[in-house]
């Protein structure tokens, strides 16, 4: 067991290190520390997944880190970013925004629209078939498949 929570623990350290090589590398990385973002970087590009929680060891934010490390490709694929914030004190633009109580998972689709909140974690093949189902993702299927 504490072998299993020393992992966990190394996943969620080595993501604000991704997050760091988002500045150099973008196309490597989804994840970018959400405690000093502006959404408007991701208006029309990106569907901003954001990531709250009290604390960086919030059994429910580890669990959905898990989840989502599990399957970044599919979330890449939509052109997710997966946008983070542990610290309450910092008072961030996201938190000022979508005032989140504890943990909460919130999908911004590209248009700037809070789409979806959820106070616990989500698998990502539910957060794919939501994304799926919008109509600027459908648009970009059918020109995906013309293209082709």
């Amino acid at each position: 067991m504490k072998q299993l929570l020393a992992l966990v623990i190394a996943c969620i350290i080595a993501a604000p290190l991704a997050a760091e090589e988002v500045a150099v590398v973008p196309e490597q990385s989804i994840f970018v520390d959400g405690t000093d973002v502006d959404l408007n970087e991701f208006l029309w590009k990106n569907r901003p997944l954001v990531i709250f929680a009290d604390s960086e060891f919030d059994q429910r934010f580890v669990r959905q880190m898990e989840l989502l490390n599990a399957r970044l490709d599919e979330l890449a694929e939509r052109d997710v970013v997966i946008l983070t914030d542990t610290d309450p004190s910092a008072q961030s633009p996201l938190r000022e925004r979508l005032r989140p109580r504890g943990f909460m998972l919130a999908l911004i689709v590209k248009d700037g629209t809070i789409y979806l909140r959820k106070p616990f974690p989500w698998d990502v093949r539910e957060i794919t078939r939501t994304i799926d189902k919008l109509p600027m993702r459908q648009q970009e299927i059918r020109e995906r498949r013309e293209a082709g």
